[in-house]
């Protein structure tokens, strides 16, 4: 099972979302296309209703542990509950050009 399918699997288990969207963007570092080092996680839950995004990354944090400790280098984390995400307009924030990359 591939790195991606792995986290995809464990938040499914963990967190029941009504909305899971998985990027890999090794490929804009120096990972390079085909890795899976780098993710963004957007994530969206009614158990993050009445915690604070600190706690919120936590929880992504320790339910991803093994993953973390072997070859995730980076998670771009969009953790929302259900009445934020409708209030953003469901849109996924836009992940900044690595520095090291096309410079």
């Amino acid at each position: 099972m591939s790195v991606e399918q792995t986290i995809i699997t464990k938040l499914t288990a963990q967190f029941e979302p009504s909305e899971l969207q998985i990027e890999n963007e090794s490929h804009m570092h120096s990972s390079g296309r085909g890795a899976e080092s780098h993710f963004k996680v957007t994530l969206v839950s009614q158990q993050f209703e009445g915690k604070r995004a600190v706690a919120r990354h936590q929880a992504v944090y320790a339910c991803l542990s093994d993953e973390l400790a072997n070859g995730v280098h980076a998670l771009a984390l969009h953790l929302y509950t259900p009445a934020e995400w409708q209030a953003s307009g469901q849109i996924v924030p836009k992940s900044p050009n690595c520095l090291g990359i096309g410079q």
